[in-house]
C-alpha cells in the first residue's frame, strides 16, 4: 500500500480509502436499501480486513443511511480497539437529515449541528477531515468557511474539503479563505473513473494549480466497470446498478472501455475491476481512491489493483478509448499553450 501527501497538510493517507456508503441500510431506508445494508458485523469485518492491508483512510457522510454508518464505523474502530491516532477518519454534511427545513445545506446552524452528532455516532472526539458534501445555492460562501473555521480553531475538526463543488465556486473560497484568514479547504471528492473523465476539464486543472488533495468516488462507475455487465443484457440481480443507475455514463462509450479494460485483464491474468482501479491510481493529482464494497470478496479483489502497474501501450490504449471530446476553451487553450513550451524554444522574428 502506498501512502500520499493530503493535499498540502503534512498527513499522509493510504492510495485506497474504504468508503461506507454501503453501510448499514434497511428495508426502510429508501435508496440506502438498495446500496447497501451491511449490519454491525460485517461492518467490522470489512473495516479490519481494510485495516489489515494497509488501509489507513475511511470516508463516510452522515447522510450515509441517515446516520447509521457513521454509527457502524465509530462501533466497529472501539470493538477492534483501533488507535484513533492511526486512522484517517473522514466524514461530511450538507445532505438532507430530516423533516425540517434546516436539515440540510451549509449553512453555519447546520453545520455546527452536524458535527456534533458525527462525532457522537464516531465515537470520537475529532474528524480528521470534515468535508462539505453539496453545493447549496443559497448559504453564502462565507458563512460556510467561517462555521469550518471556527470547528477548526475548537479542534473538533483538523481539516475541511469539498464534494461536488463546481470549480468556480471552489475557487471562489480558496480566496476568500485567503482573505478572510480562515481555514481552506485540503481536499476535493468527486466523481472520476475511465467512463466519466469530466473532471479533467476545470477540476484537475484547479487541484493542481491549489494543490488540493483529489479523492476519487464512484472510480468503478456504480459498479458498471466490475466487468460483470454487458450491453444488451439484463442487469437484473447483478449489483447495484440494477436498481440504482447511478453514476450516468456515455453509454455510447463505456462498453468500448470495458471491452479494452477486459483485453487487458485477460492478459494479466486481473479482473476487469482491478484494471479499472488502476487506470484512477495512474491518474496525475489522485490522492486516494475510494472503494464502496459489500463483501471481503470484492475488498480483496479492489486490493489487487495496488499491484498492478499499467505499461505506456497499455495507459495509451486505455486514454484513446475514453478521451474526451475537445471542448472550448480547452482546446483553444492547449492550442495556445503550446508556444509557451516548445522543444526547445526558437523566437520568432516578426515580419
Amino acid at each position: 500500500m502506498k501512502y500520499k501527501q493530503l493535499g498540502r497538510t503534512g498527513i499522509f493517507v493510504s492510495e485506497l480509502c474504504l468508503g461506507t456508503m454501503t453501510l448499514g441500510g434497511n428495508a426502510d431506508a429508501g435508496i440506502w436499501a438498495g446500496i447497501g445494508t451491511i449490519g454491525q458485523k460485517d461492518a467490522s469485518r470489512l473495516i479490519e480486513q481494510a485495516l489489515v492491508a494497509g488501509i489507513n483512510f475511511i470516508d463516510t457522510a452522515d447522510i450515509y443511511s441517515y446516520g447509521e454508518s457513521e454509527r457502524l464505523i465509530g462501533q466497529s474502530l472501539n470493538d477492534l480497539g483501533v488507535k484513533r491516532s492511526e486512522i484517517i477518519l473522514a466524514t461530511k454534511t450538507g445532505g438532507l437529515m430530516g423533516n425540517h427545513p434546516n436539515d440540510q445545506g451549509a449553512s453555519r446552524g447546520h453545520i455546527m449541528d452536524s458535527v456534533q452528532r458525527s462525532l457522537e455516532r464516531l465515537q470520537t472526539d475529532y474528524i480528521d477531515l470534515y468535508q462539505i458534501h453539496a453545493s447549496d445555492p443559497l448559504t453564502p460562501v462565507e458563512e460556510t468557511l467561517r462555521a469550518l473555521d471556527d470547528l477548526t480553531r475548537q479542534g473538533l475538526i483538523r481539516y475541511v474539503g469539498v464534494s461536488n463543488w463546481a470549480s468556480g465556486k471552489i475557487g471562489k473560497a480558496l480566496g476568500l479563505s485567503e482573505a478572510l484568514h480562515a481555514t481552506r479547504f485540503e481536499t476535493l471528492q468527486a466523481y472520476y473513473s475511465i467512463a466519466g473523465r469530466d473532471i479533467e476539464r476545470e477540476l484537475i486543472p484547479l487541484v493542481a494549480e491549489e494543490r488540493l488533495g483529489l479523492l476519487v468516488w464512484s472510480p468503478l462507475a456504480g459498479g458498471l466497470l466490475s466487468g460483470k455487465y454487458a450491453p444488451n443484457t439484463s442487469a437484473s440481480g447483478k449489483g447495484r446498478r440494477s436498481h440504482f443507475d447511478f453514476p450516468p455514463v456515455a453509454q455510447d462509450s463505456v462498453w468500448r472501455c470495458i471491452d479494452q479494460m477486459r483485453a487487458i485483464a485477460e492478459t494479466r491474468n486481473a479482473t476487469v475491476s482491478q484494471v479499472a482501479l488502476a487506470w484512477v491510481l495512474s491518474r496525475p493529482h489522485v490522492t486516494s481512491v475510494i472503494l464502496g464494497v459489500k463483501r471481503i470478496e470484492q475488498l480483496l479483489d479492489n486490493l489487487g489493483a495496488t499491484k498492478i502497474e499499467l505499461t505506456e501501450d497499455e495507459l495509451r490504449q486505455l486514454n484513446n478509448v475514453s478521451a474526451l471530446p475537445p471542448y472550448y476553451p480547452g482546446w483553444m487553450i492547449e492550442h495556445q499553450d503550446a508556444s509557451r513550451f516548445p522543444e526547445p524554444f526558437h523566437s520568432v522574428t516578426p515580419t
